[in-house]
């Protein structure tokens, strides 16, 4: 299968212009799919919708999770598709397949009091600390996802006005806010540490390493648990945790889930009523005080 994957992959990123990131992803379901196609004996001709169906339960036995599932199964559907279409298959096997229904799980959060705990612990004054700072600040400011983040530029950048032009998931363009603390936070890295950091062929991404390249996720993911073991902060930390604390307390401040779906990036508002459970509070406070028989 690796001339069908490869020239699949060239297909999503040259006609369909999707992430690096999304690209990524796909390669490994389709990894995935080949290791188990060889193990079994069969060539990609013999494939048809039991088989597909197979592969998937053994994913779930093997440990997956329905989310995982469901982002495997839209892989599945996509390539099979475009077999088809290519004439590599006679037909597609993957469109009878029916994804599992998303898990009912809902997102982890930190309190405001451990966000502010963490922001406060980094120290401007010691080495990177203005780096560090300002991207946790960034976060937890305007709800990135990771990959925004290490994607952002110079150019993006508007502290006067307050406001950062983002690509996010299917190279989909917004502009997000960014709040006083994190503004003040990017400036200084932008001015103090940012310039110490730059070499001859670095690029104009905002956040750099040591070496002057752009920060990898995988870097982030390490600093922001890094740094949040160093607060004392016993939770697992990582920047989508952050994200959903910027959402979850936007909720409970009372802002309209419309704005927060917009903020985040969200193509479904569907995405973004999973917020909706920390409301509670608010919600029996309201009905407490404005229902005649509360």
């Amino acid at each position: 299968m690796e001339t069908e994957i490869d020239a699949f992959l060239r297909y999503l990123a040259v006609e369909r212009g999707l992430s690096d990131a999304y690209q990524h992803s796909v390669r490994q379901t389709l990894d995935q799919l080949a290791a188990w196609l060889k193990s079994a004996g069969l060539p990609l001709t013999d494939v048809g919708t039991d088989e597909l169906s197979a592969f998937l339960t053994g994913r779930k036995r093997a440990g997956s999770i329905a989310s995982s599932l469901r982002i495997a199964t839209v892989h599945l559907k996509i390539f099979f598709r475009w077999l088809a279409v290519e004439g590599v298959l006679p037909m597609d096997p993957a469109e009878p397949l029916l994804a599992p229904r998303p898990d009912q799980t809902l997102p982890d959060t930190l309190h405001s009091e451990e966000i502010a705990r963490l922001l406060q612990s980094i120290d401007p004054a010691k080495l990177l600390g203005r780096r560090d700072l300002a991207m946790l600040e960034l976060f937890y400011a305007s709800g990135l996802r990771l990959a925004e983040l290490c994607g952002l530029r110079l150019e993006a950048l508007d502290l006067e006005e307050g406001f950062l032009r983002v690509t996010g998931k299917g190279s989909k363009t917004r502009l997000v806010r960014v709040g006083g603390r994190a503004r003040m936070a990017l400036a200084d890295y932008l001015q103090h540490e940012r310039p110490g950091l730059v070499r001859p062929r670095t690029s104009s991404h905002v956040f750099l390493s040591v070496r002057g390249g752009p920060l990898s996720p995988d870097r982030v993911r390490q600093i922001v648990g890094i740094r949040a073991r160093q607060a004392g902060i016993q939770t697992h930390v990582h920047p989508h945790l952050l994200r959903h604390s910027f959402a979850t307390h936007l909720l409970e401040g009372g802002a309209d889930l419309r704005v927060i779906q917009e903020l985040l990036g969200h193509a479904d508002i569907a995405t973004t009523q999973i917020y909706t459970h920390v409301d509670r509070k608010r919600l029996k406070s309201v009905h407490r005080r404005f229902h005649p028989r509360a």
